[in-house]
């Protein structure tokens, strides 16, 4: 049987704010670029496919290695755009869109875990970066208006929903008409054993 899908945010939660305190390592930043790898992929230049002036931008500050890809650099932003990134971390995706949308746009990023969400607030204060928005809330249910957002990115984060179809459907909501939708996750390429299927721990492991 399936974990309750609030047992399954509690644990994400846990884990993602112990990351954010330092306290601890998460299966995602270990399999997709963790702080201990940065010098690494910063040699090869395209493991996370980010430019080596991007993963300048405050390495194991802003970048704690938790994505698995680079939604920014399929985006196209332009000057004036908004953007929201679903599950915004600690910010280095929202600060590098941030960046790109320059003064006349801004990015909001949403996240669930409280500690998250104060360190993206730090560092956006730290590193000067003032059209930045970090919203504390569940991807299931944005707190953003409907039809005022221009881009939505999000990096390695849907997998560990529990409700993907209220994701989307926020998604569509918030999106103007012809809005895009740039997304780097993971996907399951078979069938998963049942006891893995029902293993809360596997969400974040």
């Amino acid at each position: 049987m399936r974990p309750p899908e609030d047992e399954i945010h509690d644990l994400v939660k846990q884990k993602y704010a112990a990351v954010a305190d330092g306290k601890g390592g998460i299966g995602a930043a270990a399999c997709c670029g963790g702080p201990s790898l940065i010098p690494d992929i910063q040699k090869a230049g395209i493991l996370l496919e980010y430019r080596d002036e991007d993963l300048q931008l405050a390495p194991g500050e802003a970048n704690l290695g938790l994505g698995c890809g680079n939604p920014v650099g399929m985006a196209d932003l332009k000057p004036g755009e908004t953007v929201l990134d679903l599950g915004s971390g600690p910010g280095f995706d929202a600060f590098l869109a941030a960046r790109r949308v320059g003064t006349s746009g801004k990015v909001i990023g949403m996240d669930m875990t409280r500690e998250m969400v104060l360190k993206a607030q730090r560092n956006a204060e730290r590193m000067g970066i003032p059209n930045v928005d970090f919203r504390l809330g569940k991807i299931e249910a944005l707190t953003v208006e409907d039809r005022s957002v221009d881009v939505v990115i999000s990096n390695c984060v849907i997998n560990l929903s529990p409700d993907k179809r209220a994701v989307f459907a926020e998604i569509f909501r918030v999106l103007k008409p012809g809005g895009r939708v740039i997304i780097s996750d993971i996907l399951r390429s078979g069938e998963l054993p049942e006891a893995l299927k029902n293993d809360p721990a596997a969400y974040t492991g």
